[in-house]
């Protein structure tokens, strides 16, 4: 089973209980991919590269932080490649008017004018101050 939630600027919901976990066949294998915003299965827990596995009720857990360094070079040249045309937008047109033509640039600013505008964001800091 593979857990990839996301939520931007909150941490990922807990869609698979312990007790369901206990209920796969000993060894199914669950892979975390929300493990970097807290995981979305309740016995998910951070591993490494050095040491990626750990088993729960028979589960075999593989839940490494930051999964694309283990591919790091093919990882950067795909990020690259889609991150790219939003830098030239930007550079072509310059932020403003990048940010007004674009809808993904628009959905993707976090700060502005020194204001925290992302909604997700700003609920998320609420909390917190």
């Amino acid at each position: 089973m593979v857990g990839a939630v996301l939520l931007p600027g909150s941490a990922a919901p807990k869609v698979v209980s312990a007790e369901q976990i206990s209920m796969m066949k000993p060894g199914s294998v669950v892979v975390d991919i929300a493990i970097d915003q807290g995981g979305c299965f309740e016995t998910s827990r951070p591993t490494t590269h050095d040491e990626p596995v750990y088993n729960v009720d028979g589960v075999c857990h593989y839940c490494v932080t930051n999964m694309p360094a283990a591919v790091a070079r093919t990882s950067t040249i795909a990020l690259s490649n889609a991150t790219l045309p939003y830098a030239m937008a930007l550079a072509d047109l310059g932020t403003e008017q990048a940010v007004k033509t674009d809808p993904h640039l628009h959905a993707g600013i976090n700060v502005a004018h020194g204001d925290i505008v992302h909604p997700e964001i700003v609920a998320a800091m609420a909390g917190l101050i």
